[in-house]
């Protein structure tokens, strides 16, 4: 590739789209909405979701130095993060918290560059993303899905029209915003039957006396106002 396909690539990620028609916006929103009520479609489309969540905690991991040994995730759509370092602290608690609240501001971030009109930004990225993600991860089934979300990114980014990819970031924006609420909610279900004594809510309130409830709400306010504040950036306006 020569200096001036590279300047043609550069000026295409870097520069601006035309924004999505609102009846794009809302078609998206609707489809995102769906598949996150309906429990067939939500079992299988929940893997995202965990992709973001594991690489909320591993993100959290390495910027609070601590090792990040490996990242797995699992066809029951559940994952882990290992990390090695203080097992108390600032830095075990930010890792903690960022699972549930990754794919909220993950979404977020999406809204924002898809109200800038970075549609191509915000695909690529995702790719980054994903990639190094990828470099993490330490089991076959979670490197194949992986793998195969950063394809379809990429496949979209490269070949799509535009259209397509306003669709594409659309959804994948609703979806991250709206998806986000679900597993907290799942969250608290599974806790009062007693079947999470292990989950994040319930280490973090090992690690710092605050009940896990407590944390709990954090996250669900935290998946609401990204919500509510995506939206607001995502719905045409009136």
């Amino acid at each position: 590739m020569d200096a001036q396909s590279i300047g043609e690539v550069w000026d295409r990620v870097t520069g601006t789209q035309p924004a999505p028609p609102g009846w794009l916006t809302l078609a998206t929103g609707a489809v995102a909405l769906l598949v996150v009520t309906a429990r067939p479609l939500w079992r299988f489309a929940r893997n995202a979701i965990t992709i973001a969540h594991e690489g909320g905690h591993g993100l959290a991991a390495v910027a609070t130095n601590r090792k990040l040994a490996g990242i797995r995730l699992h066809s029951d759509t559940s994952g882990l993060t290992l990390s090695y370092g203080r097992p108390t602290g600032p830095g075990m608690v930010l890792t903690a918290a960022a699972g549930y609240t990754a794919p909220a501001l993950l979404g977020l971030s999406c809204a924002a560059l898809l109200a800038a009109d970075r549609i191509t930004l915000l695909l690529w990225l995702a790719i980054a993303l994903l990639l190094a993600l990828l470099v993490r991860i330490r089991n076959a089934f979670g490197f194949l899905t992986v793998l195969l979300a950063g394809a379809a990114f990429f496949l979209v980014s490269w070949f799509g029209s535009t259209d397509v990819q306003a669709g594409f970031a659309c959804l994948g924006s609703w979806f991250l915003l709206l998806g986000a609420v679900r597993p907290v909610l799942e969250l608290q279900h599974q806790r009062r039957r007693d079947q999470a004594r292990d989950s994040d809510a319930d280490q973090l309130a090992r690690l710092t006396g605050v009940p896990g409830l407590a944390w709990v709400a954090l996250f669900l306010i935290t998946a609401l106002a990204c919500l509510a504040l995506g939206a607001s950036w995502l719905l045409p306006a009136p």
